[in-house]
């Protein structure tokens, strides 16, 4: 099964054309959104912004970032399928997803949720999965102490809690955004971890899944 995973479209309508333009090319079976559809936009932006991803027909799935209308969390948008602790079981794959990000006292953003309603969200996900499928995580922010939440400013930004669930589950892959600085790939055991980068920016990743897992980044131009 081939994996397109995204995030950070921040309403650009272009972004999400490249990237359904890459997830026709290499032939994807999912399309994954971690969050930030919009830029402080309504639930009707964020059809608009997945619209040219929906109209592939594939499954689509996201969850909402912080840059996204609270409501979200709640609230579907038509065509794709809203995973934050829910549980979307694809061929050999469940999918699960914790969107926004812990409260940020310092910084803070529209939508913000405690760390721990992101792990109650992803702990609610995994029982809904009832399998011993591979696991995959869509979050909106990475886990703490990794080289894919370290702001601008230097600083680890990331969730404790989503840490903590990886640890404790070792799902197969973790896909997440948020820190557009921070693209990249690390491992927690045997959990890789994905900073997709923006894909305002052209940013996004693959996965394949055929036995074991390949995932690498890539660009959606």
């Amino acid at each position: 099964m081939k994996v397109l995973a995204t995030a950070d479209f921040h309403g650009s309508l272009e972004a999400s054309r490249r990237a359904a333009l890459k997830a026709r090319n290499i032939g994807a079976h999912v399309v994954l959104v971690c969050g930030d559809i919009t830029h402080f936009g309504s639930i009707r932006d964020a059809e608009k912004v997945l619209s040219p991803l929906t109209a592939l027909k594939l499954p689509v799935l996201y969850v909402p970032g912080n840059c996204d209308p609270p409501s979200l969390i709640e609230e579907e948008i038509e065509g794709a399928q809203r995973i934050h602790g829910m549980c979307q079981i694809i061929g050999d794959l469940s999918f699960i997803g914790a969107g926004s990000v812990p409260v940020d006292r310092v910084h803070p953003s529209p939508f913000e949720i405690s760390d721990e309603e992101i792990f109650a969200a992803l702990n609610q996900g995994l029982k809904r999965c009832k399998s011993s499928r591979s696991v995959v995580v869509v979050a909106h922010s990475p886990p703490v102490n990794t080289k894919l939440d370290v702001a601008h400013f230097g600083g680890h930004v990331g969730s404790l809690c989503l840490r903590r669930f990886i640890e404790q589950n070792q799902p197969s892959v973790v896909f997440c955004g948020h820190i557009h600085e921070a693209r990249g790939i690390e491992y927690i055991g045997d959990t890789v971890v994905v900073n997709t980068g923006p894909a305002r920016h052209g940013y996004c990743a693959t996965a394949d899944f055929n036995g074991k897992v390949e995932v690498q980044l890539d660009h959606c131009e």
